[in-house]
């Protein structure tokens, strides 16, 4: 097939799951063309049958803020025509989707025809999306595709109370590239971060308000009040010089490391203990999954599809949002014994596997195929 992926080219989850699975469709043979403003971040080296092609926006004095709408989805109509597409897959409902739509109403009146795939990855539903203006463009544009796809049974549930929604919503959630995270032999490393054998708890967010991150320093003071450990805060974002402006004031703030944005954060997890991800919500939790992949259990909140990926006492614990006293107590059960330690590593192991890119992408596939067999039947 030759697919057309419209995505955000940056760091956050939708951006990186659409590359990767663009670049993971490649590999089997598929011929896949990204269409952003930017080269996606995941797209960081030449790869066989993977095509970038950027979206220029026009700037003109009449405009205060660019269409960037309307230019992808000229964008989306060159390309379709050019390279032959058969499928479009958007992800994030606005303004890909609606773009995409509008793409396919002009090709249509041209006798081209394709299918347009929608996947909800979540703030385009919990946040943007319930904006007043936004919402009838949101549920018209789900309802128009051939074919939307959630991230979480979560996000899905959340799709149908808040919109109104006249179509069956596939739930695929996001995956792991076992071929990148994975426990890593990383000793030395962990000698360095813990010369006398503390416990490394991580973070890694992009430090936005909704990820509560306040409440990590909160959980990790009393865990270290109780075990020696050190705490490692990985990423950047609005949030972070208040956060670390407080954890100055607290007694364990010489045992916190702030290491800012990190390309091979798979490299630090491998020597860690303990993940806390404390969000107000998530659609799905891919920061724990990532964590889980390298044997990381995960002490989080109950919000969203954090429950879908994280066991309550098997891969880790949940607790109620803001509840920084029993994430500790649950932290410290886990830690404080060896062997229950060793236990929940295993078991998070396990529950990522049931996350393998291989097998996500071949959901992916199964949905393509149906767009086009209804299409041609």
């Amino acid at each position: 097939m030759k697919i057309g992926i419209v995505c955000y080219p940056t760091f956050g989850g939708s951006g990186v799951m659409a590359t990767e699975l663009g670049k993971a469709l490649a590999t089997k043979g598929h011929e896949v063309h990204f269409i952003s403003y930017n080269q996606p971040a995941r797209l960081d080296f030449f790869t066989e049958n993977v095509f970038y092609h950027e979206v220029s926006i026009l700037k003109y004095p009449l405009f205060d803020y660019a269409p960037y709408e309307t230019a992808l989805a000229g964008k989306i109509v060159d390309i379709t025509k050019v390279a032959g597409l058969d499928i479009l897959h958007v992800h994030y409902a606005i303004p890909h989707a609606s773009a995409a739509l509008m793409a396919k109403s002009i090709l249509a009146e041209e006798g081209i025809h394709i299918p347009v795939v929608t996947t909800l990855h979540g703030t385009d539903i919990t946040l943007v999306g319930r904006e007043a203006t936004f919402k009838p463009v949101v549920s018209w544009s789900i309802n128009h595709s051939d074919a939307v796809t959630a991230v979480s049974e979560s996000l899905k549930k959340e799709t149908l109370e808040h919109f109104n929604i006249k179509r069956n919503i596939d739930v695929i959630p996001n995956f792991i590239d076992f071929t990148r995270f994975n426990k890593q032999p990383k000793e030395h490393f962990k000698m360095v971060l813990s010369p006398n054998g503390e416990k490394i708890l991580v973070h890694t967010s992009n430090f936005r308000k909704v990820k509560r991150v306040e409440d990590v320093i909160s959980v990790f003071c009393m865990v270290s009040a109780q075990i020696p450990a050190k705490l490692l805060m990985i990423g950047d974002g609005p949030e972070r010089t208040h956060i670390e402006m407080m954890s100055r004031g607290m007694e364990c703030a010489d045992k916190v490391t702030f290491l800012g944005k990190q390309e091979a954060v798979e490299e630090i997890l491998s020597v860690c203990d303990l993940f806390i991800l404390p969000s107000e919500t998530e659609s799905f939790g891919l920061a724990a999954l990532e964590a889980m992949a390298c044997e990381v259990p995960v002490i989080s909140s109950n919000a969203g599809g954090l429950p879908e990926v994280n066991i309550h006492g098997e891969t880790g614990y949940l607790s109620n949002v803001g509840d920084v006293a029993d994430m500790a107590k649950n932290a410290l059960a886990i830690l404080k014994d060896e062997n229950t330690l060793k236990r929940f590593k295993a078991n998070s192991l396990q529950r990522a596997r049931h996350f393998n890119l291989e097998n996500i992408m071949e959901q992916y596939v199964a949905v393509y195929q149906n767009c086009l067999l209804a299409q041609n039947a």
